[in-house]
């Protein structure tokens, strides 16, 4: 993601809420990745350092625990280059035990 003029809070840096999306995405994508549809309990955050205009900034998610009806991950939002920790994010997500695409169909009908 790159950090352009909107997303900037009133302190000139990146809002903590851009931050957190893109970390909710990465953590989305892994939590639903077992095929298991998961929602969010508890996420918590860790905010490291500010991110300016023009910086860019990737996300990486890592499966700590995985349950039965809970799972348990980390995630780390990061500048692109020099790589270096903006925040630190723990998640806890319920595994509802519905297939992810059993909802996706049912959007479709």
């Amino acid at each position: 993601m790159k950090i352009d003029s909107r997303m900037l809070n009133f302190n000139g840096v990146a809002h903590g809420g851009v931050i957190f999306t893109l970390a909710d995405a990465v953590f989305a994508a892994a939590s639903n990745a077992h095929g298991t549809r998961a929602v969010a309990l508890s996420v918590n955050v860790v905010y490291r350092s500010p991110v300016f205009e023009g910086e860019e900034l990737i996300a990486e998610a890592h499966e700590v625990s995985l349950g039965k009806t809970t799972a348990i991950y980390h995630m780390t939002v990061k500048r692109r280059n020099p790589e270096k920790p903006v925040a630190f994010f723990q998640a806890v997500v319920y595994r509802t035990g519905e297939e992810v695409t059993q909802e996706i169909k049912k959007k479709q009908q």
